[in-house]
């Protein structure tokens, strides 16, 4: 199969680390349905990802947190920190959303943070986003963090301007991101493909200068473009 300008399509070399075999077959089910992602290993436990990844050179790993000899944070860390020599794109996929684990996995470089109960639609999303260089955290994880960083701020630092305005457009999706909803999800609300909206969201992140989803959310949380979500 090729793409219309004639080149082959790409496909995502994905990795899954997990030491519950149940659950290894359920993300394999559901990527390999994708046909723009393809599952080039599996790993019960965090030294084998570690190995396979190395052997393999994914684009995409999806790590669990709990694993044996080696854990997701660490693995994490290991290959996509700042020392990784070639960095590997991660995904956490937990059951757990505890801080203790949301802020070290992105600390060490995760490119997204998924519970085990997103759904399959959600899951795909993030494998592409992380692909792509960008970040998708699973909605629930997002509102609650946003909360707690944005809460200790003083009020008057809501009606600040960013340094580069954006358009209404902008301002709009921002809320929407601020309040944990996928590019899917957004896309069905104004009425526009997920990919005009992917667009409109990198336009907001290089204007805000920030990373990912969770700088654009923080912003719009303290501008209080979220808060009627």
């Amino acid at each position: 199969m090729t793409s219309t300008n004639g080149e082959a399509p790409r496909v995502i070399r994905t990795l899954i680390a997990d030491d519950q075999e149940a659950v290894r077959r359920g993300v394999r089910r559901i990527l390999t349905a994708q046909p723009d992602i393809e599952v080039v290993g599996e790993a019960a436990d965090g030294l084998a990802a570690w190995e396979l990844a190395a052997e393999l050179r994914p684009d995409v790993a999806l790590v669990d947190i709990r694993m044996p000899r080696m854990d997701g944070l660490e693995l994490t860390r290991r290959l996509a920190g700042p020392g990784a020599a070639e960095p590997v794109r991660v995904v956490v996929l937990t059951t757990f959303d505890l801080d203790e684990y949301v802020y070290p996995a992105l600390r060490h470089g995760a490119s997204g943070f998924l519970l085990k109960r997103s759904g399959p639609s959600l899951l795909a999303e993030a494998v592409r986003a992380a692909a792509d260089g960008e970040s998708l955290i699973s909605p629930s994880v997002t509102v609650r963090l946003l909360r707690q960083v944005t809460e200790p701020r003083r009020p008057e630092r809501r009606r600040s301007a960013p340094v580069v305005p954006l358009t209404e457009r902008e301002v709009e999706i921002a809320g929407h991101v601020a309040a944990g909803r996928t590019n899917a999800d957004i896309a069905a609300q104004l009425f526009i493909s997920p990919g005009t909206v992917k667009t409109h969201v990198a336009s907001i992140q290089r204007k805000l200068g920030v990373a990912n989803r969770v700088g654009i959310a923080v912003h719009a949380w303290e501008m209080g473009w979220a808060d009627a979500r």
